[in-house]
This record gives structure tokens, C-alpha cells and sequence, in this order.
């Protein structure tokens, strides 16, 4: 009886489950992860999203390659670690196209806002969910208001 006493004072101090040695007390327990996150709903594996940026981005780019081959475009796309940059020439300024793997999204820095998009198996392409427009589209819009706004 001293000994097992002696192993829940034990246990208890270390913050372990006195009934199990080893292990930790239901109330440090963490529930098993359903896999759901606050951004995206059920959040995708980390390999499935990088794949699906990458494929979006390289799309993106190579269209915005078309297009900044124009001679009148006013912009330059460049890439560096997996971020495209968008330059603009007149006014100078940049759009900086992002992935964020820790939310599934990828973030658009452009015209002073922040434009996070989600996966959207559906449309299947990442969607800005306010108003419903893809990757490739949304960022034509935005740099058709840079040039003209």
C-alpha cells in the first residue's frame, strides 16, 4: 500500500496519471485531431496542398508570362523561393503572391489589402471565398485596377 502510494505522489507531482504509470492525466490528454482547421474546414495533408500550389502557381506564372511579353503590359513577373512578384513600372510598386502551408491558402499582397485564398475542390483551384473568383482571374483583375486605377 506504501509503495503505491508512493508512485501516485510520484505521479502526481510529475503530472502523469497516478492510475497508469506513464501515462498522462484525461485532463492533460489532448483529443485526437479530426483534422479540421478554422481557414479551410477539413484541413488537406501538407504534401497535397504544396502540390496543388505548386501546380496553381506555375500556371499563374506561365499566364502571366503571356501577358507581361506585351509590350504595353507594364509589369515583370519574377520568382523567388516559390513566391511570384508582380513589378509595375509606372507608378512602381510589387504584388506578392504567396503560399501559406500553415492555413492551406495562398495570400495575395496587392493594392494595399491582403487576398487569402482557399482550395476549392469543387471549382478545383484556389478561390477567394468573398467573391467566388480563381487564382488566374482574380489576379487579372487586380492588375487591370493597378494599370487603369
Amino acid at each position: 500500500m506504501k509503495r503505491l502510494r508512493a508512485l501516485r505522489e510520484k505521479a502526481e507531482k510529475s503530472g502523469k496519471n497516478p492510475e497508469i504509470p506513464g501515462a498522462m492525466p484525461k485532463w492533460r490528454r489532448r483529443a485526437p485531431s479530426r483534422g479540421g482547421s478554422c481557414y479551410t474546414g477539413a484541413m488537406m495533408d501538407e504534401l497535397e496542398f504544396r502540390s496543388l500550389v505548386e501546380t496553381a502557381l506555375d500556371e499563374l506564372k506561365r499566364h502571366l508570362i503571356l501577358r507581361e511579353e506585351d509590350e504595353d503590359a507594364g509589369f515583370e513577373v519574377e520568382e523567388q523561393g516559390g513566391v511570384l512578384n508582380v513589378l509595375f513600372e509606372e507608378p512602381a510598386g510589387k504584388f506578392v503572391i504567396t503560399p501559406n502551408t500553415p492555413v492551406r491558402q495562398i495570400w495575395i499582397s496587392a493594392l494595399s489589402t491582403s487576398f487569402k485564398l482557399d482550395w476549392d475542390p469543387g471549382a478545383r483551384g484556389f478561390v477567394l471565398p468573398r467573391t467566388g473568383e480563381q487564382l488566374i482571374p482574380l489576379v487579372d483583375r487586380l492588375i487591370h485596377e493597378r494599370i487603369e486605377g
